[in-house]
């Protein structure tokens, strides 16, 4: 008994280790974000104090050098709509890949399998010459683009939670007058939630997060300039940088997908482990 009280005692001191090292870097980004420019530079750990600390001064001159609220809002738009093309579409999918079982469907999920472990810098060059060519240098692009990157992952994991899925009741629904897609829509996607909503959260974090593919697709130069390319933005010619403002947007761009994850962070493990253990 005691043995088992201190090997808790010894992860939970590892727990708390672990829990200061993931949230240093977002206390020093909201400390420094009060600070002026200079001082970050040559304190950067220390606290703000009376003369250091510059009040809303970054947060203002961030937002207005970057035109912030309209990064947000394209963000929003991209990562809002990408995610609900990835549910509906690789849902979808997979429950056609899992029901329908034959050698072609078998080879389209292996190469979407396949899909989740080539690097993306294999192909960004091809990507983003291609999506110049097709027109997909916009916000409806970027959902297209953003669909195909996920796919793989999401197919993945709803595979995984259909096979666990008993086939008595798409039976039952279809004996009652469902057709397939009303099946799908009214007994399956409501079972497969979990799943749905761990999908979600990742492709969320991963989307509203990304800089190297909004920027390779969409550029500085184009009003539809998303948060992380926004935040370059900051960064001048001869490596001068507006610390400042750089920590300021940071914190504002990083609150919305935190309180997101907080919000549905419960359903992660369940859907996690449903999705790839099942079945």
């Amino acid at each position: 008994m005691k043995r088992k009280t201190a090997w808790n005692g010894i992860i939970f001191v590892i727990l708390c280790i672990l829990v200061a090292a993931f949230l240093a870097p977002i206390l020093f980004v909201l400390m420094n974000s009060f600070k002026g420019r200079l001082y970050i530079s040559n304190a950067p750990f220390a606290l703000p104090t009376q003369d250091t600390f510059s009040g809303l001064a970054n947060y203002i001159n961030g937002v207005e050098k970057t035109g912030f609220f309209s990064a947000f809002g394209w963000s929003a738009f991209i990562t809002v709509f990408s995610v609900l093309a990835i549910l509906l579409f690789t849902s979808m999918t997979a429950y056609y890949l899992t029901r329908v079982n034959n050698g072609v469907t078998n080879g389209l999920y292996y190469m979407y399998v396949f899909s989740m472990i080539v690097p993306f810098q294999m192909v960004m060059f091809t990507m983003s010459k291609l999506a110049n060519i097709f027109k997909l240098n916009n916000p409806p692009g970027m959902v297209l683009l953003y669909l195909g990157f996920g796919a793989g992952l999401a197919v993945f994991m709803f595979c995984g939670f259909i096979k666990s899925i008993p086939l008595e009741i798409e039976e039952a629904a279809m004996i009652d007058g469902c057709n397939p897609l009303q099946t799908f829509f009214r007994v399956v996607m409501p079972i497969l939630k979990p799943t749905a909503i761990t999908v979600a959260i990742l492709n969320a974090m991963w989307i509203w997060n990304d800089y190297l593919l909004p920027y390779l697709v969409i550029g500085l130069s184009t009003p539809y300039k998303t948060i992380p390319v926004a935040v370059q933005y900051l960064i001048g010619s001869y490596g001068s940088k507006d610390m400042g403002a750089m920590m300021a947007l940071l914190v504002l761009s990083v609150i919305p997908i935190i309180v997101f994850y907080l919000a549905c962070q419960k359903y992660i493990i369940e859907g996690v482990v449903a999705g790839a253990v099942k079945g």
